[in-house]
């Protein structure tokens, strides 16, 4: 079933979102993109899209922290994609009121609005940091969640607040929980951007952090088809859908992968501020998708180490126009 009439879109400017809004408006949905207010007018990756999409889109400024600008954002849509958050694991040590304030009282904000507004469907985004390090692999939706940084704690009480509207008032609330997105426009703070930057400006040693770990890497336009998926969706009100493509590569791995599309030679310097406390490292992910699957019929075009090797090429591509690796300051650890 297909979302009758308008869906709104909070986070989309940012790097999932503006992919998101753009499935959207090619599959033929109206949308109105909700962009954090700045006083510069920037309406984020949305920027970056081809006219023809953006002129498809009515783009509203509010903040997700302030109730009063969501609910008259969502007013008249018939649908929520709520993506709107502060994501860097890193910042969440230092400043973790902001993530309080922007992923729980922001994710409180949109669902009482959508309650008030008798809104069809709301989807709203988890993470795959919530379940922390695999305590059984591929993790499925059952996984204990461990708050295993400031960001994660935030983001398992925003989808205990979001259900919890679906328990008490019967909101029409989906969880979609990705987990770990890369491709174009993604920030630098992430690894494979990182990665790709530092090579593509010349540096001699990349500068990384842990190596180990892994991750169930997804490519953005997998992700993107989950969430407009999960909107088509019957019966999935209630539930907690994981988006992953069942696939485990360690970080090492993928920097190799990615100097060989690159055709670089790559010497790793580890650098301190970019490793996580002990006890905050989530070490391993790797994604049940079976839910997907089955409920959303859903499954990655991009999965397997042929497909996170295509994803990557993509990426690489992207990053390498000059137009798009200006934008980023690859000499800087953005946290």
């Amino acid at each position: 079933m297909a979302a009758v009439g308008k869906v709104l879109v909070t986070g989309s400017e940012g790097f999932i979102g503006s992919h998101l809004v753009e499935t959207l408006v090619r599959d033929g949905y109206q949308v109105r993109a909700f962009v954090l207010y700045n006083s510069f007018n920037s309406w984020g990756w949305l920027e970056d899209l081809s006219d023809d999409v953006k002129r498809q889109i009515e783009i509203v400024t509010g903040d997700v922290r302030d109730p009063l600008s969501v609910r008259m954002a969502m007013q008249g849509c018939s649908a929520v994609m709520h993506l709107a958050a502060l994501i860097a694991i890193p910042y969440s040590y230092t400043a973790p009121t902001s993530y309080v304030d922007t992923n729980v009282t922001g994710t409180l904000n949109v669902v009482q609005a959508a309650r008030e507004l008798g809104i069809e469907k709301v989807i709203h985004t988890s993470t795959s940091e919530c379940y922390g390090t695999a305590q059984f692999v591929p993790i499925t939706e059952e996984h204990p969640l461990q708050p295993q940084s400031p960001y994660s704690a935030s983001k398992i009480a925003a989808d205990q607040i979001a259900l919890s509207y679906y328990y008490s008032f019967d909101l029409p609330v989906t969880i979609i929980r990705p987990f770990n997105t890369y491709g174009p426009r993604q920030s630098a703070r992430a690894v494979i951007p990182t990665v790709i930057t530092q090579i593509a400006n010349g540096v001699g040693e990349l500068k990384l952090g842990a190596l180990s770990p892994t991750r169930d890497f997804n490519y953005v336009k997998d992700t993107a088809q989950g969430f407009v998926a999960a909107l088509r969706a019957d019966k999935v009100a209630g539930e907690v859908i994981n988006i992953g493509s069942n696939f485990e590569v360690s970080i090492g791995d993928a920097v190799s992968h990615i100097a060989d599309i690159m055709q670089a030679e790559v010497n790793i310097t580890t650098d301190e501020q970019r490793i996580r406390p002990e006890k905050s490292e989530v070490n391993r992910l790797w994604a049940a998708n079976d839910k997907a699957k089955k409920m959303l019929d859903w499954q990655p075009q991009y999965g397997g180490l042929d497909g996170f090797k295509r994803g990557l090429e993509e990426t690489v591509q992207w990053f390498t126009n000059s137009n798009n690796l200006n934008k980023y300051k690859s000499d800087l650890y953005n946290i």
